[in-house]
């Protein structure tokens, strides 16, 4: 088994282009796993009355707050977030696509995945009230399902609006988010939703430092010490004499959220974080496995969209055993955490079984046949590593029928994903892909 795993991880590194930059996956990879384990050791579900509600170990034991410092990650994947998107649009205009071809491609990556959970968990709230589950435990449920969507949607506004802030200074966004809060937490001026705006400016600071990776300004590990010593000095600072929460999630009942909406100090904490991302890069690039990072990275929303029903599958699945530690339990103490960590494994499994169950969405579709070509999604793989992708038109640029198939022929996408290029020549009938 191990030989079986050294060769399939070896044949993943030869088929990865020497072009891609793997610092970037591993990047992405670690942002995506920082996220899930920190959900997944920060929030309980305990079971009470025959009902299921929330709860955080961080209320309870505010000394645990440096965990959140350790997996609240998403700093680092909206800095690989804006760095993608901007080196994928210049891509596009330079093989001639439209910014609306390049949008629909980006985002459709997004839907695809997301309409699978939307499905699911409408099928299952459904089933949940029929059966005379109660309403709060369906509320509780179904909000922690949901709750990476809001993630996705900030996502794909920056996404869209990526050629307009694709040459923004962060320190514009960030001007924001110092202003709305000196507004609610200095003068505790305006209205109540005044703190929403932080929601998309909070988090275009660290895509518009994507941006300026891109733009080569941050390649210097200069760039790297100044923001990870700025947003270092300045989170240390907030925290420590203007009041801000030394957890940077949302802890349940507390008076102030970091993250519902940001707050400065998640951003400047995010700033840190950006820079010890790009002072790690090479170490990661070096240090880290290839292969687990392109499977992380070519199922990166399926893991992130499905972890937290990973974690209610096994709650909720197993409330028939009683109420068991470190699962249903209030986490009020180390014995809390101790039994929660041996669950890790479990949620894994749990997940594994979700990946294999809804992967194929995020990436493309399950297999398919086209007049006698086996076809995963739209692209059929030849024998050298190429990839056909399938046109059926008439006129101009491509005939169906006895005359031909069009296909577009490009470089195979490798491990970890990738865009098609090349000519459109004609495959002729009967011709062996």
């Amino acid at each position: 088994m191990w030989q079986a795993v050294r060769h399939g991880a070896r044949r993943v590194d030869e088929a990865t282009p020497d072009s891609r930059d793997r610092a970037v996956d591993a990047l992405r990879a670690c942002a995506i796993l920082g996220v899930v384990l920190g959900h997944w050791l920060v929030t309980a579900l305990v079971a009470h009355d025959g009902g299921l509600y929330t709860a955080s170990p961080l209320g309870r034991m505010p000394w645990l707050a440096p965990l959140s410092w350790i997996f609240q990650t998403l700093a680092v994947f909206f800095l690989v977030g804006g760095h993608v998107a901007t080196k994928s649009l210049a891509s596009a205009r330079s093989r001639g696509l439209t910014y609306g071809q390049w949008l629909r491609a980006r985002l459709g990556r997004l839907a695809r995945p997301v309409l699978a959970l939307l499905c699911l968990w409408a099928a299952v709230t459904a089933g949940l009230l029929l059966t005379g589950a109660p309403a709060d435990t369906v509320h509780t449920l179904v909000k922690l399902a949901l709750s990476p969507l809001w993630f996705l949607l900030v996502l794909a506004a920056l996404t869209a609006a990526t050629p307009l802030v694709a040459r923004l200074h962060p320190l514009w966004p960030l001007a924001v988010v110092l202003h709305v809060d000196v507004l609610r937490f200095g003068l505790h001026l305006g209205p109540s939703w005044l703190g929403w705006a932080n929601l998309p400016a909070g988090w275009l600071v660290p895509y518009t430092l994507g941006a300026a990776w891109t733009r080569g300004q941050l390649d210097t590990r200069r760039a790297g010490r100044v923001l990870l010593v700025f947003g270092t000095t300045a989170t240390v600072g907030l925290v420590c004499w203007a009041g801000y929460p030394a957890a940077m999630v949302g802890v349940p009942g507390a008076a102030i959220s970091n993250l519902d909406p940001p707050t400065l100090a998640a951003v400047t904490f995010g700033l840190a974080q950006c820079g010890l991302a790009l002072l790690l890069r090479d170490r990661l690039r070096r240090a880290l496995p290839w292969a687990a990072v392109a499977a992380v990275n070519l199922s990166a929303m399926t893991i992130f969209l499905w972890h937290q029903t990973a974690l209610m599958a096994t709650t909720a699945g197993t409330l028939w055993a009683g109420r068991l530690p470190g699962l249903h339990t209030v986490p009020d103490g180390p014995a809390w955490i101790a039994a929660r960590l041996g669950w890790l494994p479990v949620f894994a499994l749990v997940l594994t079984v979700c990946w294999g169950a809804f992967r194929s969405y995020e990436q493309g579709g399950g297999r398919r046949r086209v007049r006698g070509w086996r076809v995963r999604g739209r692209r059929v793989r030849g024998r050298r590593g190429r990839v056909v992708r399938v046109h059926r038109g008439f006129g101009r640029g491509g005939q169906a029928g006895r005359r031909g198939r069009v296909a577009r022929v490009g470089r195979a996408n490798g491990t970890a994903g990738g865009e098609d290029t090349g000519a459109v020549p004609r495959v002729p009938r009967g011709h062996r892909v």
